[in-house]
């Protein structure tokens, strides 16, 4: 198993941190049981996590999350567990699950992940199908991923309230692995089948600022029950509006809310005695798939971008105009695997974390976002992500894992509030 290499000597805050969470592991855990009993869980997610060595923090939280083929394989079981118990919770008698994967389906790798979410579901006792959202599939087509699995993807009907297809399929649960970025289909709405995450999980609602939002909630908790500046795990951010990156309409304000989060960071970064240079990342406020994304270090760098920035900030998936952004703390990573930057990525289902992988990128910098063309991943062993080991140093790949994990599940109980306040029926 890869252990990643900290190439920082600044761990005195970071392992601190680490050795308070060990400490208070069951504090932590009663803690979660109790958030759990309030609050419906989302099906599934994935957070991205930057570990500086001065902070361990979420930049990213993905709820319709890709790459479930980048897991440690040996670990299927967990995920087969966890996927029976989000199931028994919205359906108990569930026979049969519809998953709907994006529209981009020429994706080999993105294919794999489909064929690797099938497989869990098919393992946790259901019969899966793959539907298509995609009116220029009319009829089955077949897929092959990139490992040689054959995938067929078929038109839907929608009958009534129901979702079916052509055969008369009839799922019990109708899971999407689309993050509805391009808007909410007619065909979706007002089903009276089990739809999964909720549409208004999706880009066409949710917005990552309320996502920060809520986190901000749950970290001060979290920060309070054991003792720690919640600022160790929580990024600052602000969010602007009524951008209009072609025009530079709105670049005045960009600009200052940079400034002003860049000084917030200082002041911070003095107090801990960290002599980086504090750096930002602009990023569209809705969107995946490392777009509309740029990393500054002065308010100035925002002003007068050239043509290829602004087209690089203006449009996201499915060509969405970018007109809010958020501008996020920007959380060094200085953990390598061979000379490589890499940032952990952990995967839950339910409330339970089922694995991870480290992002790798060797032509990035520590400043910069990871998820981009050239990058590849390196599996990680979750086995034992609630079996600290309290007898080794606060940084033994058990304790930093267990360390992951909590953060991670900060940011699920995070997207749960999220949920809750953006939901149209509550």
């Amino acid at each position: 198993m890869p252990v990643p290499h900290l190439t920082t000597a600044l761990k005195g805050p970071l392992l601190a941190l680490e050795s308070r969470i060990i400490a208070a592991q069951p504090q932590i855990e009663h803690w979660f049981r109790s958030q759990w009993q309030h609050h419906d869980t989302p099906f599934y997610g994935s957070v991205d996590l930057r570990n500086s060595g001065f902070k361990l923090a979420p930049v990213d939280m993905n709820l319709f999350p890709g790459g479930f083929n980048n897991l440690n394989p040996e670990f299927l079981p967990l995920a087969v567990q966890a996927a029976q118990s989000a199931v028994d919770k919205v359906c108990p008698e569930a026979r049969s699950l519809l998953l709907i994967p994006e529209n981009h389906t020429r994706n080999t790798y993105y294919l794999q992940n489909v064929a690797t979410l099938a497989h869990i579901f098919g393992q946790a006792g259901l019969k899966v199908r793959l539907g298509s959202l995609n009116p220029e599939v009319t009829e089955p087509v077949e897929l092959t991923s990139v490992n040689g699995d054959k995938l067929v993807l078929e038109p839907i009907l929608r009958q009534g309230n129901r979702l079916r297809l052509a055969d008369g399929f009839d799922p019990c649960v109708v899971l999407l692995n689309n993050d509805l970025s391009a808007g909410i289909p007619a065909l979706l709405q007002n089903l009276e089948q089990t739809l999964l995450p909720p549409l208004h999980a999706g880009w066409a609602v949710r917005r990552k600022t309320h996502h920060f939002g809520a986190y901000d909630q749950v970290c001060n908790d979290f920060a309070r029950l054991i003792s720690i500046d919640p600022w160790l795990i929580n990024p600052y951010f602000a969010q602007c509006s009524n951008l209009d990156f072609h025009s530079r309409q709105g670049e005045e304000e960009l600009a200052r809310t940079v400034g002003e989060m860049l000084d917030k960071i200082r002041i911070k970064y003095a107090e801990y005695g960290i002599t980086q240079e504090p750096f930002v990342i602009v990023k569209a406020d809705a969107g995946t798939y490392g777009m509309g994304i740029m990393s500054v270090k002065s308010a100035e760098e925002v002003i007068g971008l050239n043509r290829k920035a602004r087209n690089k900030m203006s449009v996201v998936k499915e060509g969405l105009e970018v007109s809010e952004v958020i501008v996020q703390e920007g959380v060094y990573t200085f953990e390598s695997i061979n000379e490589a930057v890499a940032e952990p990525v952990v995967y839950m289902m339910d409330r339970y974390v089922i694995g991870g992988f480290y992002r790798v990128h060797t032509g990035r910098g520590i400043d910069e976002n990871l998820n981009a063309p050239g990058m590849h991943f390196v599996p990680l062993s979750f086995e034992c992500p609630c079996l600290p080991d309290k007898q080794g140093e606060p940084d033994c790949p058990p304790n930093r894992f267990y360390a992951y994990g909590v953060i991670a599940r900060l940011a699920l109980l995070a997207s749960a509030l999220e949920l809750e306040a953006t939901d149209p029926d509550a």
